[in-house]
């Protein structure tokens, strides 16, 4: 019903927004990833999806049009809510959900507060073709992924006083071992290990 909102953000949370057009205020419920990304806004535009039930109408928003295609492709599946989906991509980036689905990472998809084995393995069975299929080339947001999370573990280590090679190999290293690695911390202090 609504593609999208432009407006001021005249109250903001961690979980909400409030979106005023010409004097009308829309809640709108987001995630964490859209909070960080509207934080420092005073106006802006979210892409929404307007959830009907029987005893309401619920608006979300966000900030970029992929977390949104995610967040339907996430709602889609039988077991899985709002507030469930809202969860997950406020825990993970949407290309980190496509990744994880596509290449059937259980460990990281339960790692989200309220999903158990059983709907990390609904999520990966309903969702593996249509994930694939929904961007150009998986392998191509995964290499995207990879190299941006090289690039920012590199980047701490050498704040943190390590060597630009040093840092560089011992990245390296970690993700030939360890390629289903998707979270920087998790990165930077497996690196740390290896210097």
């Amino acid at each position: 019903m609504y593609a999208y909102l432009r407006g001021d953000f005249s109250f903001k949370t961690a979980s909400q927004v409030y979106v005023d057009i010409n004097g009308v205020g829309y809640e709108v419920n987001i995630t964490l990833n859209t909070y960080t990304a509207i934080e420092t806004l005073s106006a802006g535009k979210l892409f929404t999806y307007l959830q009907i039930k029987e005893d309401a109408h619920t608006l979300y928003g966000f900030f970029e049009k992929e977390e949104k295609d995610m967040f339907v492709l996430l709602i889609s599946v039988s077991g899985v809510g709002a507030a469930t989906a809202r969860m997950m991509l406020s825990s993970l980036r949407p290309e980190e959900v496509e990744i994880a689905i596509t290449t059937g990472n259980l460990k990281l998809i339960e790692s989200v507060k309220g999903i158990g084995k059983k709907t990390a393995e609904r999520l990966v069975l309903e969702l593996k073709d249509k994930v694939g299929s929904k961007t150009s080339s998986s392998s191509l947001s995964w290499s995207k992924v990879v190299n941006s999370l090289e690039k920012d573990a590199i980047n701490a280590l050498v704040a943190l006083g390590i060597l630009q090679k040093q840092a560089e190999l011992s990245v390296k290293k970690i993700l030939a071992a360890e390629p289903e690695i998707i979270k920087l911390e998790e990165l930077i202090k497996k690196a740390l290990k290896v210097i």
